[in-house]
């Protein structure tokens, strides 16, 4: 096995042939990696050779890519393969192909070759290791031949790391066993789906179903007799909290957790990873008999999305005390109150029992969360680990423009009052103005022409708007520039308009000094800090509003993509994660101490 100091002492030459095989029939890569030394862990290694490739230029890097062999195509035929590849695609079964996946294989190298000019590359032995599936192989070589060229390209590259990082592991024999815990947590909790949804294959958990409970319950389960928690209980909301006492069990605890409910046909790690992460963490601390100065309060929320009632946060906010009377009364789809849903669930339904949720902020020391990015940055800078500087403010607003509905034949252009091209220039304006100030985003996800007809200019336009902001005062500047623009435009077209403002969040930036604590806990995984805003709303949001936060993203593949099956980690990003969070646990502990 090799082992860093072996590297760091050897010459070039030496280097480049103990790395021989990590990046196929390119020893350039490790050869000027070589200059990169000394390596402290194996992260700073693989996050070196990446970053040679990222600095290459084009041409060296669709070399590289095309020094890969096709997946089971002529070269496996031939027995021609590296052992690598020979191990990676017998893994994956491509060696037991059918006649039928065959030739469909060979269809779409024929196919991706000719529209990209390089052939498909895809780590065949998958985020966990083990080895993807020829279906499951079959089904994303399909759908990436849709892809732009520039993307596939990159998608391209980024999967050959993968594939070296999976060899560099073999080289040292090192195996991400935080990583694969948590990532086979993750993958027995998406067992449990909501009716219709699990028989379609997809993974749906809303508030208090059958299948939200069955998750409540495996977590109990997992924190109790798994990870040695001292207390393990469902509170009067249905979250989950799990305590594990510090050397005094009077001292005062780190608040963590995030959301097990899901979005509709959501992804496995939105929210989960919040929880696991932690559980990995107390689980070790257990296994080790070791107590910290303080204790650790993970809460799996019941309740984030809002998808089956509109009470979003309301697992997090039971904890600040916020939780509205209000949405006891509120009905689901299938006219099923929330205090119904609570009862059957063996909830009290009780103002009183939720009342007495909200936290003393005096007894914490602050609240942390880990969270699967959902966006593609760290992806496209082939990072595992962000450290989050501020989670968003938003607002939102449903509005509506009236014109007047006239025949599209008879109504000159000069003389329309046309509803809908109003809005189309205020999306265009919104896309211009946000875009015009870092770490703003600005969104019209709704459009709609009630009654429209193809042959009628519209009278009338719905439409949503979503402004976001990592500041209160840059998010309010940007509303105030497009209601203002919005109202120019009305008297331009001599239209009127409605805008209802629906919800407004104040943004969450992370304390400095929690913030600090992740940046040091990824640099000591050997990689570097990078900084960045959360544009997606978080438990800490609410958490922000008692306490101190900050938060630490990991990365998601297939393009960081979030609320969509096609969400997914590795084990090794996870390891990361479960690494940098037991980092800022022994920080915290000496702090404390101190």
């Amino acid at each position: 096995m090799l082992a860093l100091d072996q590297l760091n002492a050897a010459t070039q030459d030496e280097f480049t042939a103990l790395l021989d095989g990590t990046y196929e029939h390119s020893p350039w890569i490790a050869r000027e990696a070589w200059a990169k030394r000394p390596f402290t862990t194996l992260p700073a290694l693989k996050h070196a050779l990446m970053a040679v490739v990222r600095e290459a230029g084009r041409e060296r890097q669709v070399a590289l890519i095309r020094a890969h062999p096709e997946l089971a195509g002529k070269a496996m035929v031939s027995k021609t393969l590296t052992a690598e590849s020979t191990n990676e695609q017998g893994k994956a079964g491509l060696t037991d192909c059918t006649a039928d996946e065959f030739t469909r294989i060979q269809q779409l190298n024929a196919d991706y070759n000719r529209k990209f000019g390089f052939p498909f590359i895809l780590a065949v032995r998958g985020p966990r290791g083990l080895g993807l599936d020829r279906h499951q192989i079959i089904e994303t070589f399909a759908r990436r031949l849709q892809g732009h060229p520039d993307f596939e390209l990159a998608e391209c590259l980024r999967n050959i790391h993968r594939i070296a990082e999976i060899r560099l592991n073999d080289k040292f024999g090192s195996t991400p066993g935080l990583g694969n815990v948590v990532w086979d947590w993750a993958e027995a909790l998406a067992v449990h789906s909501d009716p219709g949804f699990k028989e379609a294959g997809q993974l749906t958990v809303t508030y208090l179903t059958e299948a939200h409970r069955a998750c409540a319950a495996q977590l109990v389960q997992w924190m109790q007799h798994d990870c040695g928690f001292d207390d393990v209980h469902i509170d009067a909301v249905g979250n989950v909290v799990g305590v594990y006492h510090g050397t005094d069990p009077a001292a005062k605890r780190l608040l963590t957790g995030s959301h097990y409910d899901t979005v509709r046909n959501g992804g496995k790690y939105d929210g989960r990873l919040g929880i696991l992460v932690p559980m990995a963490c107390v689980r070790e601390l257990h296994r080790a008999g070791r107590r910290l100065p303080f204790g650790v309060e993970v809460v799996g929320f019941a309740e984030e999305e809002g998808q089956r009632y509109k009470a979003t946060f309301l697992g997090s906010g039971a904890l600040t005390g916020d939780f509205d009377p209000a949405w006891l009364d509120q009905t689901d789809a299938d006219g099923v109150t929330m205090r119904d849903a609570m009862r059957t669930a063996g909830l009290p339904a009780d103002l009183g029992a939720i009342g007495k949720l909200k936290r003393n902020p005096a007894a914490y020391l602050g609240f942390i969360e880990v969270h699967i990015e959902q966006g593609p940055v760290l992806n496209e800078i082939d990072l595992p680990l962000g450290v989050v500087t501020s989670i968003n403010g938003s607002v939102r607003y449903l509005g509506e423009v009236t014109g007047v509905a006239s025949h599209a034949g008879t109504t000159p252009m000069d003389r329309r009052r046309d509803a809908a091209a109003a809005v189309a220039e205020l999306v265009l304006y919104v896309e211009r103005r946000a875009a015009a100030v870092p770490d703003v985003v600005g969104t019209v996800g709704q459009l709609q022409v009630p009654a429209g007809s193809i042959n009628v200019v519209p009278g009338r336009c719905q439409f949503s708007l979503d402004l976001r902001a990592t500041t209160n005062e840059a998010r309010d500047a940007l509303a105030a520039d497009v209601t203002a623009e919005l109202a120019r435009l009305c008297e331009r077209r001599g239209l009127v308009h409605t805008l209802e403002r629906t919800m407004i969040a104040d943004a969450a930036p992370s304390a400095p000094g929690w913030q600090a604590r992740w940046e040091a806990a990824v640099q000591a995984q050997g990689l570097p800090v990078f900084r960045m805003p959360s544009g997606a709303g978080h438990d800490a949001m609410k958490l922000h509003e008692t306490m101190p936060q900050a938060m630490l993203f990991q990365r998601g593949g297939n393009a960081g993509i979030s609320h969509n099956p096609l969400e997914t980690i590795t084990n090794d990003d996870t390891a990361l994660c479960v690494q940098a969070f037991q980092g800022l646990l022994e920080q915290l502990a000496k702090d404390t101490d101190a």
